[in-house]
């Protein structure tokens, strides 16, 4: 048996070998770390994956540091995108794969004898390694030896810097449905798309959706001499290997992106939704992102972390229409404008101010976009379980901008006629009798037992839900943040063991 790499290593298991999961880099020999090579010298069994053909793109890369004299054992799959009749399908052939061949080598380190499994690229990215470690590592001595990753070796491939500054690294493997690519790609800064072969017709479609197919770069077999380097667009489907990758490196540093293809300059008004990030859609990250300009409500830009060379624009509450002039006359300068709503833009938001005034003949010429966000009815509604499942009416309670006698109109009809309400704008420091007169209306209209939802700050850090009923419902504590969810007569809350459900059935009876 050889000497073992670590052994000096007093804490293994006493009796059993080491196993070692090595990483080989993308492809050439030399890009093999020091330490792998050494353990790869080192071991007394050398593992690899391989597909049915027999072949191992890992051993190959390994060659140069094998001793000659060591036990081999080949992990044939027994199928790669085949078809199967094993009773628990692809995943279940896969699994019992994994099982079979754990124990394989499990035998050998019970022996005694070091095992070095071979991986391409990093041992846990993407690999067959991270299969074995996770059925192995409990029971006996593993470590890892990183490798070179495939996205590094096709950045060194480009010659591009993938990222610079705040710019984002999203990793995509290509065997997502084309719909999720597409919401991959519009939220990512930079990304690279791995497993292609079958699946790259799907994702150039995703890129052409997003409009980045310009931007993406095809790398295949990165470092070897089989490398080849040229734009998706020009990349033929029927001829790219499993061993071939997509990347789109950040805007800052890609040369096939064209800044004029954005246009001289518009406004697009996205919303941030009702307070948590991660309710921020990436489509609406996207755009912040290119933007060379925030203007908003300086409460909604707080959400905002801008980037090195971004203006901000903040304002008071109270000046949608010049804040939506200033944003067009900075897009008919050239800028591209993000006018930053909460919840979703169109709802009682900045899309409507800034369409009032583009509307304007000054203004014909500057393009304006909508892109949409989660509104507050529908993020309270969600907290709560369902009670926007049926027919419902969006009302704001704000007498700003229309006079309060449409607004109680408004709100007698919806209750008329039976539809679940949701009340936007209800109160705030200088309007305190709306949410009281409501109340009367309410007390009028419906039975004292007619569900009531209260949420306030609903995705924020201080979100708070009440399920109530309009008897028992306190108007002192409603303010700003707060958003009214008044059922129909067919609302129902449901006390049930595994949490409270308020719903509205989707049938109603006549």
């Amino acid at each position: 048996m050889s000497t073992s790499p670590d052994a000096g290593n007093t804490s293994r298991k006493a009796g059993t070998g080491k196993l070692w999961g090595v990483g080989l880099g993308p492809g050439d020999s030399e890009l093999v770390t020091v330490k792998a090579a050494r353990v790869i010298a080192a071991a007394d069994v050398i593992a690899y994956h391989s597909a049915r053909h027999g072949n191992s793109i890992a051993r190959g890369v390994a060659e140069p540091y094998l001793r000659g004299d060591q036990i081999e054992e080949r992990l044939m799959y027994p199928i790669t995108v085949e078809t199967t009749d094993h009773p628990g399908g692809y995943r279940g052939a896969l699994n019992d794969f994994y099982t079979d061949s754990a124990e394989t080598l499990a035998a050998h380190l019970r022996a005694g004898r070091d095992v070095c499994l071979l991986a391409e690229g990093d041992p846990l990215f993407f690999s067959s390694y991270m299969h074995m470690h996770k059925r192995l590592a409990d029971d006996f001595d593993a470590e890892i030896v990183p490798g070179v990753t495939s996205v590094s070796g096709a950045s060194a491939a480009l010659g591009i810097p993938l990222v610079e500054g705040e710019e984002t690294l999203t990793v995509v493997p290509g065997t997502l449905p084309v719909d999720e690519l597409t919401a991959e790609f519009a939220g990512a800064d930079a990304f690279a798309v791995l497993k292609l072969g079958r699946t790259f017709s799907t994702v150039r479609t995703a890129l052409e959706r997003v409009g980045r197919l310009d931007e993406a770069w095809y790398v295949e077999r990165a470092s070897t001499p089989a490398q080849r380097v040229l734009p998706v667009s020009e990349v033929d489907p029927s001829d790219v290997p499993y061993f071939s990758m997509v990347v789109v490196p950040g805007r800052r540093n890609n040369p096939r992106f064209d800044p004029t293809e954005l246009g001289t300059g518009e406004v697009v008004v996205v919303g941030l939704g009702p307070g948590a990030a991660s309710q921020t859609t990436p489509q609406v990250r996207a755009e912040l992102s290119s933007a060379t300009d925030l203007v908003g409500y300086r409460t909604y830009l707080a959400r905002v972390t801008p980037r090195p060379g971004q203006r901000v624009h903040a304002s008071d509450n109270r000046v949608e229409a010049e804040r939506a002039e200033f944003a067009l006359d900075l897009a008919s300068r050239g800028a591209r404008v993000a006018v930053v709503s909460s919840g979703d833009p169109g709802v009682f938001a900045m899309a409507a101010a800034v369409a009032e005034v583009a509307a304007q003949s000054r203004w014909a010429d500057v393009p304006v976009r909508v892109v949409p966000g989660v509104t507050a009815a529908t993020a309270v509604a969600a907290v709560a379980g369902a009670p926007l499942g049926h027919d419902f009416a969006v009302i704001s309670l704000s007498d700003r901008l229309k006079p309060w006698e449409l607004i109680e109109a408004r709100i007698r009809h919806a209750v008329q006629a039976d539809l679940v309400i949701a009340v936007y704008n209800p109160g705030s420091q200088s309007r305190t009798w709306q949410v009281p007169r409501l109340h009367d209306l309410l007390r009028e209209m419906v039975p004292d037992d007619r569900v009531l939802i209260v949420g306030r700050d609903v995705g924020g850090p201080e979100e708070a839900l009440s399920v109530t009923t309009v008897g028992a419902f306190d108007p002192s504590i409603v303010d700003m943040r707060t958003m009214l969810i008044i059922g129909s007569s067919a609302t129902t809350i449901a006390e049930r063991s595994g949490g409270r459900l308020v719903f509205t059935p989707r049938h109603h009876s006549v």
